[in-house]
């Protein structure tokens, strides 16, 4: 049985960092682009950042460039989401992803050929 258990979600005031956390288990880890996605209420989940089974290969949305940085430690089977200089605008739900299929480079995840996905957490940005 996959499991994509999320962590590291929390209030926090503008301008600081969380670090969000998912630990992989059930599945060849090494052999998935990892990515992270969000969900505003009211708005389309959307993609944050990917990273290839490699980890040499990154991709991060132009609103969070500079501030969000995307990792994996395939020996651990986990994958980290650093957030800096959080925004208000970035308070949305936080998904983990698993995927077998990747698209361009660096790489991009289609919320429609995702393998798994995890349950979610919470960040919540106050200004």
């Amino acid at each position: 049985q996959v499991q994509l258990v999320e962590s590291g979600g929390g209030l926090v005031q503008a301008g600081g960092s969380l670090r969000l956390s998912c630990a992989a288990s059930g599945l060849t880890f090494s052999s998935y682009a990892m990515g992270w996605f969000r969900q505003a209420p009211g708005k389309e989940r959307e993609q944050v950042a990917a990273i290839r089974w490699s980890g040499f290969s990154t991709y991060v949305i132009d609103s969070v460039k500079g501030r969000f940085t995307i990792s994996r430690d395939n020996a651990k089977n986990t994958v980290y989401l650093q957030m800096n200089s959080l925004k208000p605008e970035d308070t949305a739900v936080y998904y983990c992803a698993a995927a077998l299929r990747y698209f361009g480079a660096p790489p991009r995840l289609d919320r429609r050929t995702i393998d798994y996905w995890g349950q979610g957490t919470q960040v919540t940005v106050s200004s």
